[in-house]
């Protein structure tokens, strides 16, 4: 059988300009985009007939040569259904790639140097602002001509800034000519790239590092990755501080969208906003901001995706986008998500969580024989008086990856008129078909609270219990008090009876509890026994988010009480890494995109 040969593309030569087609492509309508970039397109093109009487000057040759370098010299990982041999393949920069790279080194000042000192680069997660920001920092250390470079991957954290000098590592690694040139330490993790004939060096740095009796940096080119998450302007001022000695240093910053319009990153945003359009002129940023258009609905309309996602069907399929959407129509929670970081909206962190229609989907009658045989694993969320006590149960998946689970809920006897008043909730109601306890006394007696997972114990293989820390050692001396065995997840040495687990109730473990809850709703993996009690709970559930993406509930910004809930996933996430540890996940039973 004869193989197709694929046609190879043309190295842009002197005369080729495949910046400037990509702006004529875009300003014409030829090319999908969103409002900053045809700003910016338009900004080029105006540039080249402007930029001269400024003093500016647009070199072909140069901004080619650096594109050549990335085909030439860089190679990357190959995205799925490339069948060509080996497992990296060149560098070929798909064209908003080469816009960028080809405008920051081929605009030159009126001073022979290059024009742009910064630049901000803002796309849909996946479109591979990363790879780009590495090469980017490879070049300005082997190529730039720059004697003693300092090219840093700056980050607010130090394992974000290993990400993207990764993807340098690894360039450097798959390229016989930098491989040979460079040398890199650091034992298996890397941590610097350094180029000895120059005396030049690439390192990751992060904020976390001042302080630590380092040397300010004098950056050649300092790579800011994920400028959302970052807190203050620290470290972008330390990089931009840092390059007052160099005749033509570049502070190169990516990032998704963010959630916090007070944020450094959305300055930016707004900043290289306006220079796209025109509205300011600053002849040394430059920005490459992806957004859709006003009135754009890319849970609707798929033809606006192209806008956040430069590199649709490249990198990033539609596919994956599809999927995205689909889950985020039938969960509020996460259309925020959604919007953000695949479609380049920011977006208020604040978020309703479930749709009524999902939830009612997971809603079942009670049954015991279902649950025989399983091991059952719990959450535990204690009150004082205003809250309600919550005790989840959720069964290690079944033959077909089900979880099943049911929630057990407290509230003072005492107080059942009065906040029946305060909350506007039928607790009166709730209590009198049995879906709510509400044993005697203005606050809760946990006597009741250990006798019901005694009982719980006994019916089931109850194994393990999450549990947030606050009052729960008064819950301890009453399932002492019961002869409720148990040990403290925490001893080296184990015991018997019921684990107790703390669970975190922070960003990171509640992120992880509120991602396995979504991953069973969403695929019809979770049946839960009726409760109209947990049904409020669901519904009153809103989610805070930080800087990294991970979510959490928040209780004063819930429209009701949340504390079934909260128990909920906390037993679901147990019950989950229960099944996957043993080999038996609840993501190995279908094709389950995470």
């Amino acid at each position: 059988m004869v193989m197709a040969k694929t046609k190879k593309k043309k190295t842009p030569t002197s005369t080729t300009d495949p910046v400037t087609q990509y702006a004529k492509d875009v300003a014409s309508g030829n090319k999908i985009a969103g409002p900053h970039v045809r700003g910016a397109c338009e900004r080029h093109l105006r540039d080249l007939k402007e930029g001269p009487k400024r003093g500016l000057f647009w070199d072909i040759k140069k901004a080619n040569h650096v594109i050549n370098f990335f085909r030439e010299k860089l190679f990357v990982d190959k995205v799925a259904g490339d069948v060509s041999e080996g497992d990296m393949k060149p560098f070929e920069l798909i064209d908003w790639q080469a816009f960028i790279v080809g405008s920051l080194f081929g605009w030159k000042a009126p001073d022979g140097f290059r024009r742009f000192r910064m630049a901000f680069i803002e796309t849909g997660k996946g479109s591979g602002k990363s790879p780009i920001a590495g090469g980017v920092g490879i070049y300005m250390l082997t190529a730039d001509g720059e004697h003693r470079a300092e090219v840093y991957a700056a980050a607010q954290k130090k394992d974000q800034a290993k990400v993207l000098f990764r993807d340098a590592v690894a360039m450097v690694e798959q390229s016989p000519d930098l491989d040979k040139r460079l040398h890199m330490s650091g034992g298996f993790e890397k941590n610097n790239i350094a180029y000895l004939r120059k005396g030049s060096f690439f390192r990751p740095i992060s904020t976390e590092d001042r302080g630590r009796g380092q040397s300010g940096p004098r950056p050649h080119c300092g790579l800011l990755d994920e400028i959302h998450e970052h807190s203050t302007n620290a470290m972008v001022e330390m990089m931009r501080a840092g390059t007052k000695g160099r005749n033509q240093a570049l502070i190169f910053m990516i990032t998704n969208s963010g959630t916090d319009r007070t944020s450094v990153c959305y300055d930016y945003h707004e900043y290289g906003a306006k220079v796209c359009s025109g509205t300011l002129e600053d002849d040394s940023f430059f920005s490459y901001i992806c957004a859709l258009d006003e009135g754009d609905d890319p849970f609707k309309d798929e033809t606006c995706w192209a806008k956040a996602n430069p590199s649709l069907n490249t990198t990033i399929t539609d596919k994956y986008l599809r999927e995205q959407v689909i889950q985020a129509r039938g969960m509020p929670s996460k259309q925020n998500l959604v919007l953000r970081l695949n479609f380049c909206v920011w977006t208020d962190a604040e978020s309703t969580w479930i749709g009524k229609e999902i939830w009612d989907a997971c809603e079942v009658e009670p049954d015991r024989e279902r649950l025989s045989g399983r091991q059952a694993f719990g959450g535990l969320d204690l009150s004082g008086k205003k809250d309600l006590t919550a005790l989840a149960v959720a069964f290690e998946p079944d033959e077909n990856g089900v979880i099943d689970a049911f929630v057990d809920l407290w509230t003072p006897g005492d107080t059942v008129q009065e906040r029946v008043e305060t909350d506007r909730v039928p607790y009166d109601f709730w209590v009198r078909d049995g879906y709510l306890h509400a044993p005697p006394g203005k606050t809760i007696d946990y006597t009741f609270v250990a006798r019901r997972i005694g009982e719980v114990a006994a019916e089931f293989d109850l194994t393990e219990i999450g549990y947030d820390r606050h009052r729960i050692d008064y819950l301890i001396d009453e399932m002492d008090a019961e002869g409720v065995d148990c040990w403290n997840g925490g001893d080296e040495d184990g015991g018997t009876g019921i684990k107790l687990t703390p669970h975190g109730q922070g960003f990171v473990d509640m992120g992880l509890a509120v991602e396995a809850a979504e991953e069973v709703i969403l695929n019809g993996k979770l049946r839960v026994w009726i409760n109209p009690v947990l049904r409020w709970n669901v519904a009153s559930t809103v989610l805070d988010e930080d800087a990294a993406g991970n979510r959490k509930p928040n209780k004063r910004k819930a429209t009701g009480r949340i504390d079934g809930l909260v128990a909920l996933i906390m037993a679901i996430r147990l019950a989950s890494e229960n099944a996957e540890n043993s080999g038996s996940s609840i993501y190995e039973q279908d094709e389950i995109f995470v």
